[in-house]
């Protein structure tokens, strides 16, 4: 049995999978030559992130291919429906990296309080020269503590964000359509327990409520958070997306940021990934990272991990 992890994936992952006996090839191929490799080879299972896309014109072209895993939450770069209909397994790691995206939100929030995003840009050329100018120019950051956070879906993700968003002793606000309440249970380094419960309240009351809204959702038909969500926002308020692009208009994000109605953004996903708008990468009032939202090594090797326990128990038993 072959294995093809064509977006890569972790040694303990490979580990697992070769200790069951089965074939793990790491060889990076191109999307044009997918099919090509996939039917020559033969594979039974073929692992991707977000780089790889996996159609229908793959599905039906390779007639070998049983499995389809996605190492991460969405799966919008999968056929899932059509895979299914045609008898091969669509598997995914919802809870591997929950945590990892988590803490990735707050590095932006801590960044956007504290001006880090133009600080990292200004001080390599002006340090040296207008030290105090720029301490002036940062000596209005504020504290997230006291603050209110609004976390717009609270799946996995949400959850462990409300987590550290309590840990910091923020106020948590949430909306759902698939979730009323939901409880979360804070694990301290003393072994002790708090659990605390999160109500869902109206989307657009999240939004007005909030100093902060970070999006936790699946990609989907139309915006998000669009020209008409924002104004319903509170003057200055920050916005974070570490989900999927395209849930966020990112000329209205401009226009806000550019007019003073927000005061910052955190984005880690893109409308127009790989090759982002240049007018999104140069706006002084961005941070930015490249989609590494579950881009830690303890994330990769729990993904690697459940994938190679999921392609075992389908595959092999």
């Amino acid at each position: 049995m072959k294995v093809l992890a064509n977006d890569g994936i972790s040694k303990s992952g490979i580990d697992a999978l070769e200790q069951a006996g089965i074939e793990v090839i790491t060889t990076k191929v191109a999307q044009e030559q997918l099919i090509n490799y996939i039917n020559q080879r033969q594979i039974d299972v073929i692992l991707v992130r977000s780089a790889t896309t996996v159609r229908k014109e793959v599905i039906d072209s390779c007639p070998s291919l049983k499995l389809i895993g996605r190492g991460g939450v969405g799966m919008d770069n999968i056929d899932v429906t059509y895979a299914k209909e045609k008898g091969i397994h669509v598997i995914n790691t919802p809870a591997a990296s929950s945590a990892s995206v988590a803490e990735l939100v707050f590095a932006h929030l801590f960044t956007g309080v504290r001006f880090l995003y133009d600080a990292n840009r200004t001080m390599p050329l002006d340090g040296d020269t207008k030290f105090n100018d720029l301490k002036k120019s940062y000596a209005k950051g504020i504290e997230l503590r006291g603050k209110t956070l609004g976390i717009v879906g609270l799946g996995r993700i949400g959850q462990e964000v409300a987590k550290i968003a309590i840990g910091c002793g923020m106020r948590v606000f949430a909306c759902d359509k698939f979730v009323k309440n939901t409880s979360v249970t804070l694990d301290f380094f003393t072994g002790e327990q708090m659990t605390f419960t999160i109500e869902t309240i109206p989307f657009k009351e999240v939004l007005s409520a909030s100093d902060f809204i970070t999006l936790h959702i699946p990609a989907q038909e139309g915006y998000v958070i669009g020209k008409e969500e924002i104004k319903l926002m509170k003057d200055g308020a920050g916005i974070i997306n570490a989900a999927r692009g395209g849930v966020l208009d990112e000329v209205a994000l401009k226009e806000a940021l550019d007019s003073g109605k927000l005061g910052f953004a955190g984005l880690d996903t893109f409308e127009e990934e790989p090759r982002p708008a240049i007018q999104v990468l140069m706006n002084p009032k961005i941070s930015l990272t490249p989609h590494i939202g579950a881009a830690t090594l303890e994330a990769q090797d729990r993904i690697g991990l459940e994938l190679a326990e999921k392609v075992i128990n389908l595959l092999k038993h």
